[in-house]
């Protein structure tokens, strides 16, 4: 690690001031060091910075290494060379020194920890402290496989920063130990808003165990794999077992609202308290899916133009991402009768899964936005006063999600951003099951998986291993349509490939927009700008490459110099 980056402790108002914007924490007066650790307050206070840590809307829609935009289904007006499969190794990555900064003050708290004379009364911080260090690993993992551990806050000349990488596996046994612990001491219930519960904790150990429990089957037994290892079912067992307390607890729920009807999972997301948002009037209170989030107060300033980015065709649907969602009948597109192909500009979004329409606009689409056309009174008398989508630019479909609807600055929306939403949960347990057998009962598709898909889809049929059956489909390619829909532009897509070992397949595809040829588009849209294939579609970006090294990322080179001992990742050196 970077000599910088250890700094000790000398104060606690600019950590305090990084808890205010999530946990509307008031910053408290300067603490030297000799009197961080001399009571219960101060140990809570130190453990309110670590709330600043979590994912945020730039994860998602961001060029994050999570982001969507890094994966197969979503691009922008510029290469991502990410998701092209042509980034390098760089000089330096603040993903490495930041996590390893951000486990340096968690071992910081719990050593302490150790000496304080009422462990009682700390019992919450080291419990918080033990989740986020969990967190901070779980990234490295994520990043870049072996991982360096430390669990003691250590001198910057400490020869331990300086040794060889840990095996995967022994980071992710402490991860799950790290959870597991706060999971046992966290309260039930969040004692205020956004602070972390035992279900969180719960959460993100089923999270982290579905991920590695996955990385270990298909990264071992191949994309196609069957058999478990030992390895592969004692994590499943963990991410299915945890999902399912998660469940038990009936602490969440989907959200859902009669007056909202099938629109619910599009306003989920669009939430916020300082106005009317949606017209049912809904506001943060009411959203039970949400498990743990980054928080936005109305007034604060975000780091995303979310609105504009995500409406006005900044952001690239893909083809591909619009024929994943299924027909109403429960089948895709390429297998239902109800699918009335792309002739017509709206043919191909009619008889479809609701959550298509909550995604993405269709041509004609009736909308608002926060530039002069928003809403005012929530009743159909807005509709004299709206935008009309015209979808002719970029890939030819445009996004809506975390689009608002009411008057707002650039950059003032208020939404939360779901770390975890209860949705996640359900698709963790079906995945985990179904993965753990190499079956999944439909008494089990039924708690878990169909809940997620009859939200906004009352008559879709579920699925059930009969309509799989039926038609010649694949229970886990099912499965994992499901999480894909339903999690899109959040953060998880180009993380789920990796894991499931088939980046290699999807990612060198063409990413493609509209069906063009012998389409109202040919006709309606006089310059693309772009060629078409042979099936007649859009190409917007082609020559996309795949190399197994991109499964982790490269360590960066001034860390190599900094440590002879790190091993370089395979295919980087």
């Amino acid at each position: 690690m970077k000599l910088k980056q250890y700094i000790k402790i000398a104060c606690l108002s600019s950590f305090a001031a990084v808890a205010t914007s999530c946990l509307d924490l008031e910053p408290k007066a300067n603490l030297s060091d000799s009197t961080v650790w001399d009571k219960a307050s101060n140990f809570q206070l130190f453990a309110d910075q670590f709330y600043g840590w979590v994912a945020d809307f730039a994860t998602a829609i961001g060029d994050n290494v999570h982001s969507d935009f890094r994966s197969d289904l979503l691009c922008g007006s510029s290469v991502n060379t990410y998701s092209q499969g042509t980034n390098t190794i760089p000089t330096s990555d603040g993903n490495y020194g930041t996590n390893y900064k951000r486990i340096y003050y968690t071992n910081l708290l719990l050593k302490n920890a150790e000496s304080f004379s009422d462990p009682a009364s700390i019992a919450v911080p080291v419990a918080e402290a033990k989740f986020f260090r969990a967190y901070a690993y779980f990234e490295l993992v994520q990043i870049y496989g072996d991982a360096i551990i430390v669990t003691e806050p250590l001198d910057t000349d400490s020869e331990k920063l300086y040794g060889a990488q840990n095996d995967r596996g022994e980071v992710v046994d402490l991860i799950i130990k790290d959870l597991q612990e706060a999971a046992e001491t966290l309260p039930e219930t969040s004692t205020e808003a956004g602070r972390l519960n035992k279900y969180i904790a719960l959460s993100m150990l089923s999270r982290v165990a579905l991920y590695e429990g996955t990385w270990q089957k298909f990264h071992n037994g191949g994309k196609d794999a069957v058999t478990n290892t030992a390895r592969s079912t004692e994590l499943l067992t963990i991410a299915k077992n945890a999902a399912d307390e998660v469940i038990k607890s009936g602490k969440y729920k989907l959200f859902y609202h009669e007056t909202l009807g099938n629109q619910s999972y599009r306003y989920m997301f669009t939430l916020e308290d300082g106005a009317q948002c949606n017209p049912a009037n809904l506001s943060k209170a009411d959203n039970t899916e949400y498990i743990f989030v980054k928080r936005h107060r109305n007034g604060d300033k975000t780091a995303n133009n979310l609105t504009h980015g995500m409406v006005a065709n900044a952001c690239y649907i893909t083809h591909k991402l619009a024929n994943l969602y299924l027909c109403s009948d429960g089948l895709p597109v390429e297998k239902s009768k109800k699918f009335k192909g792309y002739q017509g500009v709206t043919d191909e979004f009619q008889n479809r899964d609701n959550r298509m329409d909550n995604t993405m606009l269709y041509h004609g689409e009736q909308y608002w936005n926060n530039d002069g056309k928003w809403r005012t009174t929530w009743t159909d008398a807005d509709l004299a006063d709206c935008l009309v989508a015209n979808v002719r630019s970029g890939s030819g479909y445009q996004c809506q999600k975390w689009g608002t609807e009411r008057k707002v600055d650039d950059y003032y929306e208020s939404y939360d951003f779901p770390v975890i939403r209860y949705a996640e949960i359900l698709l963790t347990y079906a995945e985990a099951a179904y993965e753990l057998d190499g079956s999944i009962s439909d008494a089990d598709l039924d708690y878990s998986l169909n809940l997620v898909r009859q939200r906004v889809n009352p008559s879709m049929p579920k699925l059930s291993n009969s309509l799989v059956s039926a038609n010649g489909l694949s229970m886990r390619e099912e499965i994992r349509r499901e999480r894909t829909v339903e999690l899109v532009l959040e953060g998880h897509r180009i993380d789920d490939l990796k894991r499931w070992a088939t980046a290699a397949v999807e990612m060198p595809q063409d990413q493609l927009g509209v069906k063009f040829t012998g389409t109202w588009f040919e006709t309606n849209w006089s310059n693309p700008g772009k060629s078409v294939n042979a099936d007649g579609v859009l190409v917007i970006y082609t020559d996309r490459v795949w190399n197994d090294k991109l499964y982790l990322y490269p360590l960066p080179s001034d860390q190599l110099q900094l440590n002879p001992q790190l091993e370089q990742n395979p295919g980087w050196k």
